[in-house]
């Protein structure tokens, strides 16, 4: 929502683009080896992973333009890697604004500020804020510049057949309606998922009781890009707000609302601008503001069942609702992207066996169902469930007022990548490690010579071998050999050997991993994680 006077999408910062229908018609019904619907951030990451890996998709969105207010803004160290793999990180590290340190207050006093683990061996820091609509058009401009990618606005699906080997989609623009054949289909459609519908699936979980108005205002306000959360000030008590800085000025301010207050009275405008003055009252500013935008949201933990049905993939939001307390949205969204494409590329080439597939929904759903148990703790951390809930939460909050360990409750529990260990596609672990990444795990970066160690990592697979030896014997294997010095960071890092091996997938998770390799513990392992045939 925006201030009266002014339409959805004109903004205090942003210039929303008008996108038009595909105006040539010739080959709109040609078939397509993958259709994506929905040209958010997730689905905009899938098609470019999906044209990394040199296959051509066609992508829907029904909208004719991006989305309207700043909704996903915290960008995680992780989803950057996945920026930078499919060419789309350049402007991101421009805009955005990178942070490490939250801090907590509870009625006015500071009880917890916090850091997140970085060090100068990482590329990127541990989280960045930016708007939504810079996220959407920085993916966009990346979009433009790739052939293999077919986007097409204001373009609704409203129909899906199964067909032998394939999926028939019916879409409809402001210039008619055809019909169109894919291989396979990627719903990216968001929580209400139209393809989810059609499919008659429903997403499954909890929903709290909790609801916030989100708000953006623009104004000069000399503070750090830290987020703060602010329990019971005076400005809301009994309530919990979230202060976060975004690029352009732009302030996210989430307020709770309380039990007896309505939905429809809480968002109208002159009562946001309201308790938005007391806010910024409670933080200490006193200079002008502007509105920006508005809006509502509660919190919701809410699931597929399986994230595959037949030749259709679910990501991103159509497939799973998390929290947003950890930030957890939208970069387990575009996890989601990374990890189908390369998989559907390698099967469609190829260069992977067909069950490789069905590991998307263990891995996926599995990194989920960790999102929801540590989002749920957040949750009935910040919006306690019930007055025995609330009862704890006030009791941990007022004793850190003067015991500082009892602040570390409050700690929002960061994202972090979530370990494959039980996937089909990932090998057991060597028990002769102390220590190191296990398989399944995100790959730790390190610094290599004047770089990084992802910096080294190929297109596919990548072998990183601590023994010059060892490539010769599975020169045969689709993958990129990097041989590292055992006396490098990245064998400390690694926890590696003279002898040591690492099997990184596409998606830069460790598949296998060996003290002492062989050619032959190397060439099961592969086998194993592209569920191919043994060479």
């Amino acid at each position: 929502m925006r201030p009266a006077g002014r339409s959805e999408t004109q903004s205090l910062y942003f210039t929303y683009p008008h996108f038009d229908p595909p105006q040539d018609r010739a080959g709109l019904s040609d078939a397509a080896p993958v259709a994506i619907v929905g040209a958010g951030p997730v689905g905009m990451t899938a098609a470019l992973a999906l044209a990394k890996h040199g296959v051509r998709s066609v992508l829907f969105d029904a909208k004719d333009t991006f989305n309207d207010g700043s909704r996903a803004i915290c960008v995680a160290r992780q989803s950057y890697h996945i920026l930078e793999d499919i060419g789309a990180v350049d402007p991101f590290l421009e805009k955005s604004l990178p942070w490490t340190t939250g801090r907590t207050f509870y009625r006015g006093r500071q009880i917890l500020e916090f850091d997140m683990p970085d060090s100068a061996r990482e590329k990127y820091r541990p989280m960045y804020n930016i708007e939504q609509q810079y996220i959407e058009e920085y993916l966009w401009e990346a979009v433009v510049r790739e052939p293999l990618i077919d986007m097409r606005w204001q373009s609704r699906v409203s129909g899906v057949e199964d067909a032998d080997g394939a999926v028939i989609l019916t879409i409809e623009d402001p210039l008619g309606t055809y019909r169109m054949q894919a291989d396979w289909l990627l719903a990216a459609d968001g929580a209400r998922s139209a393809i989810r519908q059609m499919r008659g699936l429903r997403l499954r979980g909890e929903n709290y009781e909790g609801r916030y108005v989100i708000a953006d205002v623009q104004m000069d306000h000399d503070y750090p890009t830290i987020r703060r959360a602010l329990f019971d000030p005076d400005c809301r008590r009994g309530g919990t707000i979230l202060v976060h800085k975004q690029p352009d000025n732009i302030w996210r301010i989430d307020y709770q609302l309380h039990d007896d207050e309505d939905d429809a009275e809480a968002i109208r405008e002159e009562n946001v601008r309201q308790t938005v003055a007391s806010v910024l009252q409670e933080i200490g500013h006193t200079g002008d503001w502007d509105l920006e935008w508005w809006s509502i949201y509660s919190a919701n933990t809410l699931a597929l069942d399986d994230y595959r049905d037949g030749r259709v993939f679910f990501i991103g939001d159509s497939a799973h609702i998390v929290p947003i307390f950890g930030v957890r949205g939208l970069n387990n969204g575009l996890a989601d992207a990374h990890n189908i494409a390369w998989k559907l590329a390698f099967v469609m080439q190829g260069r992977a066996g067909a069950p490789l597939l069905d590991s998307y929904t263990p891995e996926r759903r599995g990194a989920t169902l960790d999102v929801f148990a540590n989002a749920s703790k957040s949750a009935r951390f910040m919006t306690p469930p019930s007055p025995g809930w609330q009862l704890m939460r006030d009791a941990a909050l007022n004793l850190a007022l003067s015991h500082p360990f009892a602040g570390e409750l409050a700690n929002p529990r960061q994202m972090t990548p979530y370990t494959y260990a039980d996937s089909p596609a990932v090998s057991a672990d060597d028990p002769g490690f102390s220590g190191g990444p296990v398989p399944g795990a995100v790959l730790p970066e390190a610094r290599v010579r004047d770089g990084f160690l992802t910096d080294l990592l190929g297109g596919g697979f990548t072998l990183l071998s601590f023994d010059e030896g060892l490539a010769q014997g599975v020169a045969d294997l689709d993958l990129d050999v990097v041989v590292l010095d055992p006396g490098s960071e990245a064998a400390q890092v690694l926890a590696a050997g003279p002898h040591s091996a690492y099997l990184v997938r596409p998606d830069l998770h460790i598949a296998a991993r060996w003290m002492r390799a062989t050619p032959e513990t190397l060439r099961a392992a592969y086998v194993r994680a592209t569920a191919g045939e043994s060479k």
